[in-house]
């Protein structure tokens, strides 16, 4: 009754006049009332953390901008102007942002998060000029590590002068009993030495559907494309729970400072899923993962009759299928041969009976699937299958992870399909892409605004390790289409360069509304949780060469900082 007493009073004292002016009694009741209604006016309510006078970007439906806002128990309690928050709201913690940029925090909607952190344990191969420079590393890192088998990944044969696969011979005399095995950077394909073909008996007559044994002069060069990569790798020693433990903090600690506060990791195992949730739980593992588990039978029924597996941190509710390969191993499956390679039309990692019977099953079940398609031919098979798999079932958010070789008549198929796309690809591949496909079919590659027109939408990530951790790489490239050193001038099929404000929601909300999560997170507004980054640059308003080099002053999970 006092607090709607005090409501219809307005907080205004005049009417107690009369009161005054009657009996003592009555003059101290009217006193006690004043100062009742004085301390109600003035008592803010309590948050647990504010920040003011900043640069927001919230990522609403507006795309407006703010100055400040309150957070409390792990969620945004109000956005607004920093003297409405101010004046509403207190806390023991009040962060003055000096007009820096906030976002929200950013989504990785395509990577490998474990992979990140394997890769930290494994001879690091990136940007490798030469075969012989990615030798001196293998030589450099055992030197220091002294390990029975050898892991490494990174190399790329585009990247360098002599542009075709390594022979594993050099390797074989450097190191003849000690396993070796090199991950192009792509995941697509192997370098094996001797002892470690030795380990699966691979030979020139070895054979598996969806995969290459290279074989030169009659001889095995040691490479391994697509599904041949399990004639080794099936022997390989397995990884310990402690590996996997030591590699999720280690990713998670780079993702962090690169302002990443949701990684999607396209490809886990049941145990993989386990320890995450385990590290989540215990409070180890802050971040949060958008799981896609791996569309193998095992997981397919496990996860199917388990259901969705969803916390504030875990969202388990897809399937990450392989359709084809790599366009750079010349893995993707095309249409029409290779422009650079004749006869050669690339692979199908899984058959198409496969693929439908994979897509009716999902379909009929609550998960989403998100399948790896890069050839037009993979895209084509793919879009075709969903259409049909999911004829009746509208609104299911089924994604193709890569989209990156579209046929023409292939993009209206979009229509009810997420495009998951990494823009690095384009400027990573811009350079060998055309000769592999031909100037006309490069049309409809890297077609980023094309795919957004279709659908509204597109959810961006990286695919790192494939490509470097940073969000603002991507951002660049989607926004500039160039490479780091400014390439090509005036921006790589500019037709389909999307703008700075598509690029942030496609690295945010949209990618939020990829997971399923656009309710939760993605942007900055009531209620959501308070996932935010500071930048010491306006990543919206500065120049365009300057996007890479932005910095990540603070990252925010749940309104802690990381």
């Amino acid at each position: 009754m006092l607090n709607a007493f005090l409501i219809f009073t307005e907080c205004r004292v005049e009417h107690t006049q009369d009161l005054i002016n009657k009996k003592p009694i009555m003059q101290k009741l009217a006193m006690l009332l004043i100062a009742l209604i004085v301390v109600s006016c003035s008592k803010k309510e309590q948050a647990d953390f504010i920040v003011t006078n900043a640069n927001i970007y919230t990522v609403n439906d507006n795309f407006e901008t703010a100055q400040a806002f309150a957070v409390k128990d792990g969620k945004f309690l109000e956005v607004g102007s920093s003297e409405d928050i101010l004046s509403k709201y207190e806390a023991s913690k009040v962060e003055d942002a000096n007009g820096q940029t906030i976002v929200p925090g950013f989504i990785d909607a395509h990577c490998h998060f474990l992979g990140l952190g394997f890769n930290q344990q494994a001879v690091d191969l990136v940007g490798t000029t030469s075969f012989e420079e990615v030798v001196q590393r293998v030589i450099d890192f055992q030197n220091k590590s002294d390990l029975k088998f050898i892991s490494g990944r990174g190399w790329d044969q585009n990247d360098w002068d002599i542009k075709k696969f390594p022979s594993n011979k050099l390797l074989n005399g450097l190191f003849p009993n000690t396993p070796i095995v090199l991950t192009r950077i792509d995941g697509h394909a192997i370098l094996c030495n001797q002892a470690a073909l030795d380990l699966g008996n691979v030979t020139i007559n070895s054979k598996i559907d969806g995969g290459e044994v290279v074989i030169e002069n009659g001889e095995l060069t040691g490479v391994l494309i697509d599904n041949a990569e399990s004639l080794v790798l099936n022997y390989w020693p397995e990884v310990t729970n402690e590996d996997i433990v030591n590699a999720l903090l280690a990713a998670q600690k780079i993702c962090f400072s690169y302002g990443l506060t949701t990684v999607d990791d396209a490809g886990l195992s049941i145990d993989a899923i386990e320890l995450v949730d385990s590290l989540q739980q215990s409070g180890d593992l802050k971040i949060r993962v958008y799981a896609m588990a791996s569309a193998s039978k095992k997981n397919l029924d496990y996860f199917i009759e388990k259901g969705i597996i969803k916390t504030d941190r875990l969202n388990v509710r897809s399937f990450k299928f392989y359709a084809d390969g790599a366009l750079g191993s010349r893995g993707a499956m095309m249409r029409e041969p290779y422009s650079d390679k004749p006869g050669h039309y690339g692979l199908m990692v899984n058959d198409i009976a496969t693929l439908e019977e994979t897509a009716q099953r999902i379909a009929n079940s609550e998960f989403q699937m998100n399948t790896h398609a890069i050839g037009d031919s993979a895209n084509h098979a793919v879009l075709q299958t969903y259409k049909k798999a999911l004829q009746g079932k509208p609104g299911r958010r089924w994604r193709v992870e890569h989209a990156q070789i579209i046929s023409p008549e292939d993009f209206d198929l979009f229509d009810d399909i997420i495009p998951s796309v990494q823009p690095t690809h384009a400027t990573s591949d811009m350079y060998w892409a055309e000769d592999r496909v031909g100037a006309e079919r490069i049309k409809g590659g890297y077609a980023f605004k094309d795919l957004l027109n279709q659908y509204g939408k597109v959810a961006l990530g990286t695919d790192f390790p494939v490509e470097h951790v940073s969000p603002f790489y991507t951002f660049y490239a989607a926004v500039a289409r160039q490479d780091l050193k400014g390439y090509p001038e005036g921006g790589y099929q500019m037709e389909n360069a999307l703008t700075r404000e598509e690029t942030l929601k496609g690295m945010t909300i949209w990618a939020a509304y990829s997971n399923f999560e656009e309710h939760e997170k993605g942007s900055i507004e009531t209620g959501k949780f308070a996932d935010f980054i500071i930048l010491d640059k306006n990543i919206m308003e500065v120049e365009a060469s300057e996007i890479p080099n932005i910095k990540v002053i603070k990252t925010f999970v749940d309104g802690v900082k990381q």
